[in-house]
């Protein structure tokens, strides 16, 4: 322990200079010292304590950047978490690296492994090909995968897409954010602030040849319990020494919860699907030589212009909607967006002929119902692509599709008084559709936990109550009022009322298509 001496005011005079300085030094406050400390240095004061955390050199051909994690040195610490956090600056609510847990799947099997995971830098990322504007790239030297947050406008279609649930919306920026791996580090020779954080330095920056990213995708070797990885191809390394003695399953393997409903989606896709199916029946009334009125064709109009414009309402930055259509050689998106700009102008030039060109109206009428149903079925393709089993081919088909005609026809039926032919159309069509929805509680009987057999516990546990009201309405519009509208006579109003509930009906329907879908994503923590 040292002693500083204060010399007195007669021996302060004959002070030398060496000791004056010292005396100087000996008054710099704790900000001055550090200062002081760190002027000359030209190079990180702990590089040589992660030096090997970083590769030896830059990527060549044929490779790239990815995360190497050793399993054995991750103890769940959070630390890259938090480090993670704070060096990019995240808000309370945002994490752009988590700690999920693997487990024994019976009882009795000793494993609980931590799994440290962020953004995979895939070979083929499924954010950026869903992109509509383009806001991602990936780098064509290191490999990293960036996202643009100045040409985002918060559509959040990456957020469907990835199958490791990486990219993440952020409500009060209006854009989605996500890892880069700290590549402004990486430029000047620093380890990511993860993996410098980690007090065992279970994340490191490895070169990978890109080919054995493809191999291990192949195989199916990427991480036990995680979505497969012939999807994107993910790069992230996960290694371990000690291989689970048994089966394993995520900690949080028992959860299952709703998901977002994305409310402005429910409202675009029904009542655009609705616009549609409107005038495909206004279509076939009038090839087949029908009595229109043009109640039909208005209602189709403005209900699809509203459908439309509710879809702002999804977006992150509203003011950036123009860009959507940059991504229409790769992304579905943008495909239904320039789908549903064509059909907007299509139903527009309809409703002139209705005023002007009455002559043109059974050709105006078919282009309208030709291009709505070529927007529904990009609608499809928007959801099919991103590889949700409760999504897929021919279930959002019928979905989608069965919409617009059962509400075209409800439409039809409302707007003719309650013919009697129509009413028995809808009262069949809403009984197949309802049928179509009901047959995922099949899968309830699945002996394993699979996605689908998830899907059908939401819609009879958490979801029941929504599952039981689009049940209700649909019967009651598309079954009960049409039937005896068909059998005793009924006040046309009545008629309108069955419309009003088959919509209801269909909103709650679309609500449980994403409410009830199963989000993939990497192990996460124990469920509660």
């Amino acid at each position: 322990m040292s002693t500083v001496v204060t010399p007195s005011p007669e021996t302060r005079g004959k002070l030398t200079l060496i000791d004056a300085m010292l005396d100087e030094q000996g008054d710099l406050t704790a900000v001055d010292r550090f200062t002081q400390f760190h002027e000359g240095e030209k190079s990180p004061l702990q590089g040589g304590l992660y030096s090997s955390l970083l590769p030896v050199r830059a990527p060549g051909p044929g490779q790239q950047y990815a995360f190497e994690v050793d399993l054995d040195r991750c103890s769940g610490c959070k630390a890259c978490v938090a480090a993670c956090h704070s060096m990019n600056g995240l808000d309370e609510f945002e994490a752009w690296r988590e700690v999920g847990l693997i487990v024994g799947a019976i009882a009795g099997l000793p494993v609980l492994q931590h799994v440290t995971s962020a953004c995979h830098h895939c070979l083929d990322p499924a954010c950026l090909s869903a992109c509509p504007v383009d806001a991602y790239e990936k780098d064509p030297v290191t490999g990293i995968v960036k996202h643009l947050d100045d040409q985002c406008f918060g559509c959040q279609y990456c957020t469907l897409a990835c199958p490791y649930d990486v990219p993440k919306f952020h409500a009060k920026k209006g854009i989605v954010r996500k890892c880069d791996m700290c590549s402004d580090r990486l430029e000047v020779g620093e380890a990511p602030a993860c993996a410098q954080a980690c007090p065992h330095e279970a994340i490191k920056i490895r070169v990978i040849d890109r080919e054995e990213a493809v191999a291990v995708a192949e195989s199916n070797s990427f991480l036990a319990t995680a979505p497969a990885a012939d999807y994107t191809m993910p790069t992230t390394r996960y290694l371990s020494s000690r291989p689970a003695p048994g089966p394993v399953r995520a900690g949080d393997y028992f959860r299952n919860e709703p998901e977002h409903a994305h409310l402005p989606l429910v409202v675009m896709l029904v009542l655009t699907q609705a616009s549609a199916g409107g005038y495909l029946f206004e279509a076939v009334s009038r090839a087949m030589g029908g009595d229109v009125t043009t109640t039909l064709p208005w209602l189709s109009l403005v209900v699809g212009l509203v459908g439309i414009h509710a879809s702002l309402l999804h977006l992150g930055r509203p003011l950036y909607a123009y860009r959507a259509l940059i991504g229409l050689r790769h992304s579905w998106l943008s495909r239904e967006v320039a789908a549903f700009g064509l059909f907007a102008n299509v139903a527009l030039g309809h409703a002139a002929a209705l005023w002007f060109q009455p002559r043109w109206l059974g050709l105006s009428a078919a282009a309208a119902a030709a291009t709505g149903l070529l927007a529904v079925f990009c609608s499809v393709m928007v959801y099919h692509v991103v590889r949700r089993p409760f999504w897929r081919g021919g279930r959002c088909a019928a979905k989608f599709f069965g919409t617009s005609i059962v509400l075209g026809l409800a439409g039809a039926f409302a707007t003719s008084g309650g013919a009697p032919r129509l009413a028995i159309a809808l009262t069949i069509a809403t009984g197949l559709k309802l049928a179509l929805e009901g047959a995922i509680l099949r899968h309830l009987r699945d002996p394993q936990m699979t996605s689908l057999r998830r899907t059908a516990l939401l819609l009879r546990g958490p979801l029941s109550r929504v599952a039981a009201l689009r049940l209700g309405l649909g019967l009651a519009g598309g079954a009960i009022v049409p039937l005896v509208f068909a059998t005793v006579a009924v006040p046309e109003a009545a008629a309108w009322v069955a419309l009003a509930a088959v919509l209801g009906g269909e909103l709650a329907e679309r609500y449980l298509f994403f409410a009830a879908v199963v989000r993939p994503k990497m192990p996460g923590g124990l469920a509660s």
